[in-house]
């Protein structure tokens, strides 16, 4: 469990369209080469500390004729932002992808001092 110092603690959140490979026969569509895809997220203020991140998927548009296989995650996660992952193999074909996030952590507050 993680516990955080003091009473100020913040939530952002979003929603971001990772990829949309229909329309231009990219990767994720035609199920050859990459099949990865990453997005970066800036949260909207630095977290004081790293923050707890959530992702789930909001729009998830397959092909219905292959075995449907995901997995999600988040990776890089700073006081800053963070990078939202999709991953899929064989032959899934996926044509868009959107992931919702929660981040929630310390924030700062404007009675902090920085002593030294």
């Amino acid at each position: 469990m993680r516990k955080y110092v003091g009473s100020l603690i913040g939530v952002d959140q979003g929603n971001e369209e990772v990829f949309s490979d229909f329309a231009s026969g990219g990767d994720m569509w035609t199920g050859h080469g990459a099949r990865e895809r990453r997005k970066k997220v800036i949260f909207s203020e630095p977290f004081r500390s790293t923050p707890t991140v959530q992702v789930a998927l909001s729009l998830w548009d397959v092909d219905q004729g292959a075995n449907v296989r995901a997995d999600i995650g988040t990776d890089k996660v700073t006081e800053k932002g963070f990078e939202m992952v999709f991953r899929t193999w064989s032959d899934t074909r996926v044509a868009r992808v959107r992931l919702s996030w929660t981040a929630i952590g310390e924030v700062s507050s404007e009675d902090d001092w920085d002593l030294y």
